[in-house]
């Protein structure tokens, strides 16, 4: 099917629809997440296990498969907790709004095609719209809200840092991924989610739109708060940043709509760049050795599960293979890496459209071959391009002014040594600094006064 009658008609059919039939399809969502959230706890938890060489959950039913009803039950039973300092109606709404937006994506994602339900002919998705795409965007960016609202109605630090570090954490990444699904839409030339799938019947857009892919990839683990982009609840650092105030049901809201937003976002890259529902061209080809179609009936619903489940391994493998990114450098990522990039491919695809309108080649082939020469353009100012002046922090919170290029390594370390006589003031800046090589802190009042006890002790009994 071309682009242009995918364009001009929405694909998926729901004219047969009746009231009971859209019910069918929005409890078979909810419970279908719910199980799966059950599930992905136990592959996570049983997966960190092996990969970092221990047992994981073992003793609550068979393989430890009931460990993660054990900790529902515990999390429903427990004292529920109303900080007397806090807004209470944001405080019990933000865990709401997480949760009903992280339930509501998977009703625009198609799962399969037309089947037949009961006598009736139905797509194996809820609802369907011609800016489908931008309705997932939105309702994303309004379930950010949910962590931003309960980070501040706690009136408590740590849930505030991390109410601040969602929020810009938010804008960051929220940009770059949707820069990414722009090129998809304009390649599709819809918006619908089930036109998307339909516009992948040849290949699939993780080909020749690999580099939006990438940027995808990487964004989707900044939009789910996953490590190593987990920032807005560093335990480390945050306790548990805006879920710290929280307990019993009111936590578990907000547990439960990681995770589901976790599936979200695999479904969504499943979707938009792994052909949907579609099977690859392998199991087409095996499929027509007897005469089957793997893309008709029930069967598409099994593919569009077990690419889901692709994305969610690969989820749970980077958790358990690379630790938390360092502040500073997971804004600059996002904003001169992610967003730059993004502009430039969707300025490429912009080119390509235009390019085969009047030319012989076909789209698939110039989106190939540019996304190779832009492939080696990034690679190439990567490992070329111009370092950053090298900079340091004086005791006074100064910075050390750059070396010219003609001044060698001797010169660098002479600017960089700091004389041990120095005074150092770690709040000289206005913020408290860390002492540079050769520095250190003055002593404590306590340390002082144990220093003057013992003088004093020293001096009697002499």
């Amino acid at each position: 099917m071309s682009s242009s009658v995918i364009a001009a008609a929405q694909t998926a059919d729901f004219t047969q629809d009746t009231w009971w039939i859209w019910a069918i399809k929005a409890v078979f969502i909810l419970v279908y997440l719910i199980l799966s959230v059950i599930l992905a706890l136990w592959v996570e938890r049983r997966g960190l296990g092996r990969m970092q060489t221990r047992l994981g959950p073992n003793r609550v039913g068979p393989l430890g498969l009931g460990q993660a009803f054990a900790d529902a039950l515990k999390l429903i039973i427990k004292e529920d907790m109303w900080l007397k300092g806090a807004d209470k109606i944001v405080y019990f709404v933000a865990p709401v709004i997480s949760a009903a937006c992280a339930f509501s994506i998977m009703a625009v994602i198609p799962m399969g095609p037309q089947i037949s339900l009961f006598g009736h002919s139905t797509p194996l998705q809820l609802a369907d719209s011609p800016v489908a795409l931008l309705l997932i965007l939105g309702i994303a960016a309004l379930g950010e809200y949910g962590l931003v609202l309960g980070g501040w109605s706690a009136r408590s630090t740590l849930p505030l840092y991390g109410a601040v570090r969602s929020a810009t954490q938010m804008i960051s990444y929220e940009l770059a991924l949707s820069l990414s699904l722009v090129t998809v839409f304009l390649t599709a030339s819809t918006m619908s989610t089930s036109g998307i799938v339909d516009a992948q019947a040849g290949i699939w857009n993780c080909i020749p739109l690999f580099p939006a892919f990438c940027i995808y990839i990487i964004s989707m683990f900044g939009e789910t708060n996953r490590l190593p982009l987990d920032l807005p609840e560093a335990e480390g650092e945050l306790v548990a940043g805006p879920h710290t105030e929280y307990s019993s049901m009111k936590f578990a809201w907000y547990y439960l709509s990681e995770y589901v937003n976790m599936f979200n976002v695999s479904m969504i890259a499943t979707t938009c760049f792994f052909g949907g529902w579609r099977a690859g061209p392998i199991m087409t080809w095996l499929y027509s050795l007897w005469g089957g179609d793997p893309n008709v009936g029930w069967i598409p619903m099994l593919w569009f599960f077990l690419k889901t489940w692709l994305f969610m391994f690969f989820m749970i493998w980077t958790r358990a293979t690379l630790l938390r990114m360092r502040y500073d450098h997971f804004m600059k990522l996002g904003w001169k890496v992610l967003i730059p990039v993004s502009l430039i491919w969707l300025v490429c695809v912009v080119v390509i459209r235009g390019v085969t309108s009047f030319s012989t080649f076909t789209r698939n082939q110039l989106y190939i071959g540019i996304a190779v020469v832009f492939l080696i353009a990034m690679a190439i100012i990567w490992l070329v391009g111009d370092k950053e002046e090298p900079t340091g922090e004086s005791g006074a919170g100064e910075s050390t002014p750059a070396l010219l290029d003609g001044e060698s390594d001797e010169a660098q370390a002479a600017a960089d040594f700091v004389r041990p006589e120095d005074e150092f003031d770690a709040m000289a800046g206005g913020f408290p600094v860390p002492p540079l090589p050769g520095q250190s802190l003055p002593p404590s009042p306590r340390a002082k006064r144990r220093e003057a006890t013992l003088s004093t002790q020293e001096a009697d009994h002499d």
